[in-house]
């Protein structure tokens, strides 16, 4: 064992010779030369905390100053690059923490059917997508919404349109699946099939099944369809993140990878196109690929997250665990699903947060249920309990209903409120979920307002593509107004939970930096910090706020280049 005295003296001599001091000077290190400017920025209104600036210099992607113009052209090298923001507002970088891009990538090459599709609307989608294949080939594709449908889908309905090629459709949750008859028959699932762990497949009162699969019921038909290629794999998720990229979303968390899908980071980063930097949060139960998780670590990407599923949707599946039962409750609906499913033990969670936890790994934990809700920050306590604090923010996501006592509490243990999905406004998605929980409880939908007044760490996650949207604009919108995009009075969706413009933009930036122990180099503007920014076509903070959904990024910047826009500015007026 190395003596702790020696261990000692060798920090204090690396600090020594590592700070500018007087004595670093007398061993021959010398005063270094403060880096001249390569980059300038100019004739902006730069956001720099909370005040601003009109100007900025760079160095290697690094911020040097912000000010004056007169006093940063002072320390530009001869030659250094001028651009002329035109008066466009410039803003830190913006974060995501729960998104899905490769799926988002593939949704773009299957069936599309929108959420507010009406049931006719939804089969001619299909239908017109049939007549692109062949005979016995898959229809796959998203995002069906039950309550606008209008109806209860059935296998017969997409018999109708389909019934010669085995179809699977998934909901806007991504937690229940539409199935017609021939997709069934070649899963063998028929009326003696029983319930998978975890899932539900849904039957008429015959016994026989639907074609609706809850959750991991899911999978029996989903195993059966075509994966892929590896190649695809990377092209799919290259599209998708030059979308995310075009709205300044600088960085992101990727909320449920799987083996495939860290592969096609590794192949992306590997060829030079992973732009934006990524935590991947591993699937809880693939231990194998927690394990060697380091094999598709790069520099922009760090599998160093799990994902943990608690519960399922607070919607017409009855999956997401309440504290108190579904106010739609009647006999159709199985006594199992009074108050929805939890899917893990609480001993088990507790085992897995307390073993993630002391391996250095954030955990983010699926919970849209009230009571899924207090069974993970129950987990998260007895990980801080079991290990001290760490320093690691463990993140509970979605938070569609949280009882009021948990919200303090999750102050208490440092734990993460992760709001999502963008559905704080009136939607098809949203009347769903209001005739499955009750007007009542709705008035605290997504509580926001009085997480942030609990002193809970708070930040923001789209849920694209599950949700159809990633624009954090319409998002900062309506965290203010919780009405529709651009609606200046009518319905609200839980109006006291409204924020202001400034909390809402903290969550998407200095807050989620925080939350990726990231803080240090980017979140905000400021020298010392990597240039992650992005010039927008107006200042959000002083335009009409029922007009920044509408909001356009002119340009994204990462480490002082533009990876997206066309940086001559003065020419887009």
């Amino acid at each position: 064992m190395i003596p702790r005295s020696f261990l000692l003296a060798c920090t204090a001599s690396a600090l020594a010779t590592s700070l500018p001091t007087p004595a670093h000077a007398q061993l021959g290190g010398g005063e270094v030369a403060a880096p001249s400017a390569d980059t300038i920025l100019v004739n902006g209104e730069i956001r720099m905390d909370e005040t601003w600036a009109e100007a900025m210099v760079l160095r290697d992607g690094v911020i040097l100053a912000m000010g004056d113009e007169a006093t940063v052209r002072a320390i530009a090298a001869p030659g250094a690059r001028v651009i002329d923001l035109a008066g466009r507002t410039v803003l830190p970088g913006l974060h995501d923490m729960h998104v899905h891009p490769l799926s988002g990538g593939m949704a773009a090459m299957q069936c599309q059917v929108n959420p507010d599709s009406t049931i006719d609307e939804a089969l001619q989608a299909v239908q017109a997508c049939v007549a692109e294949k062949l005979p016995g080939e898959w229809i796959t594709g998203r995002a069906y919404e039950p309550a606008a449908l209008g109806v209860t889908p059935t296998r017969e309905m997409l018999d109708s349109v389909a019934p010669d090629n085995p179809v699977l459709l998934t909901d806007v949750s991504i937690h229940s699946s539409w199935a017609n008859s021939l997709a069934l028959e070649m899963a063998g699932i028929d009326r003696d099939t029983p319930d998978p762990e975890g899932g539900i497949i849904e039957r008429d009162r015959n016994g026989d099944p639907t074609g609706v699969l809850r959750e991991s019921a899911s999978q029996l038909v989903a195993r059966l369809v075509p994966p892929p290629t590896r190649e695809q794999n990377a092209q799919a998720l290259g599209s998708a993140l030059d979308y995310i990229l075009s709205f300044g979303i600088t960085s992101f968390e990727d909320a449920l990878v799987s083996g495939t899908v860290a592969q096609a980071y590794a192949d992306l980063a590997d060829s030079r196109e992973l732009l934006p930097y990524v935590r991947g949060c591993v699937i809880g139960g693939d231990q194998a690929l927690i394990a060697s998780r380091q094999v598709y670590a790069r520099d922009r990407f760090s599998p160093s997250c799990v994902k943990l599923i608690t519960d399922g949707v607070p919607t017409d599946s009855h999956t997401a665990a309440m504290l108190d039962a579904y106010a739609d409750t009647h006999a159709g609906h199985a006594e199992r699903s009074d108050r929805g499913m939890l899917f893990v033990e609480s001993e088990s969670l507790d085992r897995q947060l307390i073993r993630y936890d002391a391996m250095g790994l954030t955990v983010k934990l699926h919970a849209a249920g009230d009571a899924a809700v207090r069974q993970s920050l129950d987990a998260i306590e007895a990980a801080r309990e079991a290990n001290g604090q760490t320093g690691i923010l463990h993140n509970v996501s979605h938070n569609s209903f949280v009882a009021t006592e948990d919200l303090a509490r999750a102050a208490e243990i440092d734990a993460v409120l992760e709001f999502s999905p963008y559905i704080w406004f009136p939607s098809p998605i949203v009347t769903g979920i209001t005739q499955a929980i009750g007007e009542e409880r709705m008035e605290r939908f997504i509580p926001v307002r009085e997480a942030i007044d609990a002193g809970a760490f708070t930040v923001v996650g789209s849920d694209w593509n599950v949700v159809p949207s990633i624009n954090p604009w319409l998002a900062i919108e309506t965290l203010v107004t919780r009405r529709a995009p651009g609606a200046t009075d009518g319905p609200q969706v839980g109006g006291s939970e409204a924020i202001t413009v400034e909390e809402a933009f903290d969550m998407f930036t200095i807050n989620a930096a925080r939350h990726m122990h990231r803080s240090d180099v980017v979140g905000t503007l400021e020298p010392g910090k990597i240039a992650d920014l992005i010039v927008l076509d107006r200042n959000i903070f002083e335009v009409p706020i029922e007009t920044v959904h509408q909001t356009q990024v002119l340009g994204t910047m990462l480490a002082g280049k533009f990876v997206t826009g066309d940086p001559d500015f003065r020419a887009a007026d």
